[in-house]
This record gives C-alpha cells, sequence and structure tokens, in this order.
C-alpha cells in the first residue's frame, strides 16, 4: 500500500524532545486527561481541536497550537490506542485515516496516512488487545470488470454493493500495516470492540432490514473476522441481515465486561438492550430516549449510562439495572447540552483518592460548534456544569475523545 505524504511529519529526534515537554509543578492542579474533538470541515481539511482538562474543576483549555489539521476532508471519526500514546482520524471525503503521536504535552504529531480498502469510511475501533485497527467504509472497489481491470471503479449511491471493514495490523510503534478486507452489508455506520474477548459488532442504516447489527468473532493472530451464527453477509445490490435492531441504529456499545451490549435508533427514539453468549447478541429489552440518539458512555464504573439526543439538545442519564437494562436517571434524566450533541466521552482518575472531584462528562455539538462539560458525581450519576461551559470549538464537531495524561502532571 502506498502512504500519501503528509507536509507535517516530524522525525524520531523532534517527536522525542516534543514529547518530554510536559506541564511544570506547582499546586495540586494538574491536567487529568486531553480530550480531542474531531471536527467535519471539507476544505481545505477537517480539524481537531485539542484541550487540556484540569483535574480541580474539569474546565477545558486549548492547547496553543489547536486547531490543527486532521489530515484530511470531511473527519468522521477519532479513535485513541489503548496505550493513550496514538490517536488516529478517519476522514471521509478523502478515505483515508491519519496517525497522529500524542505527546506528553498533549498536543497532536501527524506520523502517517493510509488509504482504507473501500471508499467512504464512516467509524473505527480499536480491539482490546490494541493490535487491529477496524475501519468502517460505505462503498467496495467494484471486482475487475472491461475497463477496470483492477477493480477501481467504485459502487455508487445508484448501484451500492456491499460495504466492508478495513483491517489495519497495529505495528510495536503504532503504526499501520497493509489492510485487508471483510464484506459486511449496506450503509455501515458504527462499530464497537469487545473490551475482553473476541468479538466485533456493526451497526448499519439499510432501510430494507430492521435486521441491522451485525456480530463477527475475531482471530486474534490475523484480526480476520467471521460472521457469528445468525448473521447473513450477501454480496450485491441486496441487504445483509443480522440481530434485530430498528431501522436507524446510530450508536453502538459494549459493558466492560462485554455481557451486554447497547445500540440506539434514531427513528425509534431508544437504547436497545442485548445480553452477549458467546459472542451472540440477544435483545433483551428497550429503554425510550429523547428525540435522535446518537452516541453512548459509560462513567468510570459502568453503573451509569449517558446517551446524546441530537434532536432534542440532550444528554439522557441511565442506572444499569438488573440484566444489564438502563432505567432512566432521577438526578440527571435529560440535561440540557448544545445544538446538535453527537458523541460523549468521560474523563477521570479511577485510582484518586477523591474519584467524586475528578470525573467529567463532555458532548461534542455539532451544530452549535462547542463542548458541553459536565461534573459526574460516581455517588449516584448526577451531573453539575462546569464552570466557563460550553467551551468552544470549530465548526461541525463529530465526535469527542479522551487520552489519559502520562504521566499527570501538576502546574
Amino acid at each position: 500500500m502506498m502512504l500519501k505524504p503528509i507536509s507535517r511529519v516530524v522525525t524520531a529526534s523532534m517527536l522525542s524532545i516534543a514529547m518530554a515537554l510536559g506541564v511544570t509543578a506547582c499546586s495540586n492542579d494538574y491536567t487529568v486527561s486531553y480530550l480531542y474533538m474531531a471536527t467535519s470541515k471539507t476544505l481545505p481539511h477537517g480539524l481537531v481541536n485539542a484541550y487540556q482538562v484540569d483535574y480541580q474543576s474539569g474546565s477545558l483549555l486549548a492547547l496553543p497550537d489547536s486547531p490543527i489539521d486532521a489530515g484530511g476532508r470531511d473527519t468522521v471519526g477519532i479513535v485513541i490506542a489503548p496505550n493513550n500514546l496514538f490517536l488516529y482520524t478517519v476522514n471521509n471525503f478523502d478515505s483515508d485515516v491519519v496517525e497522529f503521536a500524542i505527546g506528553t504535552d498533549g498536543k497532536l504529531y501527524p506520523q502517517h496516512t493510509y488509504n482504507i480498502s473501500g471508499s467512504l469510511p464512516t467509524a473505527a475501533a480499536i480491539d482490546a488487545a490494541g493490535k487491529f485497527l477496524y475501519v468502517t467504509f460505505t462503498y467496495q472497489n467494484n471486482p475487475p470488470s472491461p475497463g477496470y481491470p483492477n477493480g477501481s471503479e467504485l459502487y455508487t449511491p445508484a448501484n451500492p454493493g456491499p460495504g466492508g471493514i478495513s483491517i489495519f495490523p497495529i505495528n510495536s510503534d503504532n503504526s499501520l500495516g497493509t489492510p485487508t478486507t471483510v464484506n459486511v452489508g449496506r450503509n455501515p455506520m458504527g462499530i464497537a470492540t469487545s473490551p475482553v474477548g473476541n468479538f466485533v459488532y456493526v451497526i448499519e442504516q439499510d432501510s430494507a432490514t430492521a435486521s441491522n447489527l451485525l456480530g463477527f468473532s475475531e482471530n486474534t493472530s490475523t484480526g480476520t473476522l467471521t460472521p457469528l451464527a445468525g448473521v447473513t453477509i450477501n454480496a450485491g445490490n441486496v441487504p445483509s441481515t443480522g440481530y434485530i435492531s430498528g431501522p436507524s441504529p446510530s450508536g453502538i456499545l459494549e459493558d466492560l465486561a462485554a455481557a451486554h451490549l447497547y445500540v440506539t435508533d434514531q427513528t425509534l427514539g431508544q437504547v436497545a438492550t442485548y445480553t452477549i453468549a458467546n459472542g451472540i447478541p440477544s435483545l433483551a429489552g428497550t429503554a425510550p430516549t429523547d428525540a435522535g440518539p446518537m452516541g453512548m458512555a459509560f462513567d468510570l464504573t459502568g453503573k451509569y449510562l449517558y446517551v446524546t439526543a441530537y434532536t432534542a439538545n440532550a444528554l439522557d442519564g441511565y442506572i444499569i439495572g438488573t440484566g444489564g437494562l438502563p432505567t432512566r436517571s432521577t438526578v440527571a434524566a435529560s440535561i440540557q447540552t448544545g445544538t446538535g450533541p453527537t458523541c460523549v466521552t468521560i474523563s477521570g482518575a479511577p485510582s484518586d483518592a477523591n474519584p467524586i472531584h475528578a470525573v467529567y462528562l463532555y458532548t461534542s455539538n455539532a451544530l452549535s460548534n462547542n463542548v458541553t462539560a459536565e461534573q459526574l458525581n460516581p455517588q449516584d450519576g448526577s451531573l453539575d456544569q462546569v464552570l466557563g461551559g460550553p467551551f468552544g470549538g470549530s465548526a461541525l464537531p463529530a465526535c469527542v475523545v479522551t487520552a489519559q495524561a502520562f504521566p499527570i502532571r501538576s502546574y
């Protein structure tokens, strides 16, 4: 695979110097993590807003070089490596993935750009072992045909062949190897990997079926994905089918024990709960949400679930009850966000002696171009607005993630 050059590649010596720079100590305040928000600008490129998360208050301080170039057009996804030292952006219009090193100062240092094995990527996830990056994409190359002996002609909206997943091996230095491809159905929108075990789940928005949840077992040596029992992957312009999910699934998340899977559906206005047995999800129940549910996140303990409601401009809080079923929180049932919240992420220091003071929740707001910030109380799941919020960002935020600061540094 040929790598595209990018203009801000740094040498190893420059990177090591930059990553040695941290925040200096002088008080009990420190940066607990870094927050990164991808924005879907198309010209010339998408952007990544980068912030320090203050331990004492949860307020966001933009890094000096923020925003930075995301490395491609229409950045729709952003994922952090398990070691918290690397970040990857997913760029829809350019059909590529860009690798960044995260310095101890939180700054991003671009490394390489990688073409995916199809067209128009939509989401990405890394497996629990940190060995493979999985990127869902909308269209595959057509098989070889007259005039296109290499299959370079793409499927189109008028002729929508199967979507796919590019499977990138992650090398020891977090660079990516040559990708392989596995078929999925039409219009894949999201992907989740099991926090333990070897399973991968994909949600699609194929209007021809309500069975838009697919499941795969992962070969932990090669990254190869094999459809689970109950999943049928069809080639060409026909739906593939899996497990019942609704017509418009928009968010997918598995709990920390890999015992339950959660899927939001925008049309049905719900979050569905599945129990997992040998990787196979079985629908256990649904809970209503505010209008337009999308992204989800658990608190650090896994006791509370938070769901963004894009149309309602709200964040819905739930308590995880018996059998993994969520019930609406009485103390954080519907919290106002900015306009059009898409993703939610949790920042905190779980080993800290006073975790109540250091756990924060953030949503990316696609239409108000900012970040909503809330302090999360682990005792009851309640949320209190962080002073100074919301925090400004670039236009059209797509998603937001946090990376633990290593080491946690005082300032």
